[in-house]
């Protein structure tokens, strides 16, 4: 029985070629690139139309607030914690794999919070849904990265970009449509036949990523750093709860303390077992490769940029009057100008600029937006500008610092150099959504959403700095 089961194993994960027709087309890896893109929309619409049903939720299972936000909090808890180590798996078992898997997983996960009867199972379903959205969004930057040609990359990853912005943006607008007219229940379910489509699709137009499609590392050495797994796993979540239970979570006021201090602590621990560790979970020399940990810091901070705008925009507009739908309609500024930077509005940039100049300027755009959007009223009219001028300068910045990452990291560990930038992508979608909720607890809806907008100008400047003085390595293959 054992001399079996290494054979199925390995054609079990064997990856399956694409048919001659397409894989000989010699535009064949913008087929691939637009299967990604199929995740990267997924993904990002999952995060923007979640919080549409929070309302009808509180109906439907008689809970108060606090309670439904576990609906978020848990996929993004797994997610983020689950984003590095599955990068590390890929790169052991094969990247496109994972990544159909990932699409199998999410969709099931879906199925089964459209039909959960209780509040725990719908988290429950929504903690398995992380594990699929972690399976495709820890691969999906490498399968761009590394099956276009090199001077077709930033213009990919801008692609990729595009269509996450097209999910934020299409997110509440098709929530509110769903909740209103037919359930909340069809919020999960309309990402079954998204998922179905993209197993099809990666199975025929996906590369294999291994020469005879088999994963031999992975048969040589399977070791895995589960202690690293859960020391990560405990302190961003730590952090979250202490930004959760400070914003009005329902935990006693000594929680923050001690959630802080265990996160440091976890923190800690984890740079320590990262160390010793035969197979880190997140190498140091790789974190330690010139331009990745800045490349890295710049990834987290735009995506606080991101997404902080788009939960306190409707949250200051609607406390200024503003009609709910109308306020959704001016968000949609930030996330559609942020595709239209990331596909076309590079284009405009000269040619000889670098990816790091280009960084630099949409940082400093975006500091532009965000500190005018601290200034004006909250109103339609005044806030779309601002909105915009955001918008654009992230999507300037963020294709080419992922660039500028990708580049610097070995092919060898690019499934795991990809789930990086994933991980710090989810920490900063999560301190994006965490922090509003905490200025307006404090100070308001107002004073407390111009308090935070004017500290992101200041990053966003700061960003700008960072991304002056990296100096990254040659490409190593």
């Amino acid at each position: 029985m054992s001399t079996l089961n290494p054979s199925f194993t390995q054609r079990l994960l064997a990856e399956r070629p694409r048919p001659r027709a397409v894989a000989g087309w010699r535009h064949a890896h913008w087929l691939a690139v637009g299967t990604v893109c199929l995740g990267a929309f997924l993904g990002q619409l999952t995060a923007s139309i979640t919080a549409l049903v929070f309302p009808e939720l509180e109906r439907a299972f008689d809970a108060n607030f606090a309670a439904v936000e576990w609906v978020a909090l848990a996929y993004l808890l797994v997610l983020v914690a689950l984003l590095a180590p599955i990068g590390r798996l890929s790169d052991l078992v094969g990247r496109k794999t994972v990544y159909l898997g990932g699409f199998g997983v999410f969709a099931l996960a879906s199925l089964g919070a459209g039909l959960a009867d209780s509040l725990g199972l719908l988290v429950a379903c929504r903690a398995v849904q992380a594990v699929g959205g972690a399976m495709m969004q820890a691969n999906s930057v490498a399968l761009v990265a590394r099956g276009v040609p090199e001077h077709a990359m930033r213009t990919a990853l801008g692609v990729q970009a595009a269509a996450q912005a097209l999910g934020l943006a299409l997110g509440p607008t098709l929530g509110g449509l769903l909740v209103q007219h037919v359930s909340w229940r069809w919020v999960f379910w309309i990402n079954v036949p998204i998922g179905l489509l993209g197993i099809l699709a990666g199975w025929f137009l996906l590369p294999r990523t291994y020469p005879q499609g088999r994963p031999r590392a992975a048969r040589r050495d399977g070791r895995f750093d589960l202690a690293g797994l859960v020391l990560l796993a405990g302190c961003s979540t730590a952090l979250l709860l202490a930004l959760s239970t400070a914003s009005g979570l329902p935990l006693p006021a000594w929680a923050v303390a001690v959630l802080l201090v265990a996160a440091v602590v976890l923190a800690l621990a984890l740079a320590r077992q990262e160390q010793r560790a035969d197979r880190p979970l997140i190498p140091p020399g790789l974190i330690n490769t010139p331009g990745i940990r800045a490349g890295l810091l710049i990834a987290l901070v735009g995506y606080l940029l991101l997404f902080c705008p788009l939960v306190l925009g409707p949250v200051m507009l609607v406390g200024a009057g503003v009609p709910v739908a109308t306020a959704g309609l001016v968000i949609t500024a930030l996330p559609a100008a942020f595709a239209v930077a990331a596909t076309v509005g590079a284009g405009l940039l000269p040619d000889s600029w670098s990816d790091a100049v280009r960084c630099r300027c949409g940082a400093l755009v975006a500091a532009l937006g965000l500190g005018l959007l601290a200034l004006v009223p909250a109103t339609p009219s005044a806030t779309v500008l601002p909105l915009v001028l955001a918008g654009y300068g992230l999507g300037l910045l963020l294709p080419a610092n992922n660039a500028l990452v990708m580049r610097a990291i070995p092919a060898a560990s690019s499934a795991v150099g990809g789930g990086l930038v994933n991980m710090v992508r989810g920490l900063g979608t999560a301190l994006g959504t965490a922090l509003p909720v905490l200025a307006v607890h404090l100070a308001g809806h107002q004073n407390g959403g111009r308090a935070v907008l004017a500290l992101l100008t200041l990053v966003a400047v700061a960003a700008a700095d960072l991304a002056a003085r990296v100096r990254t390595g040659a490409p190593r293959a």
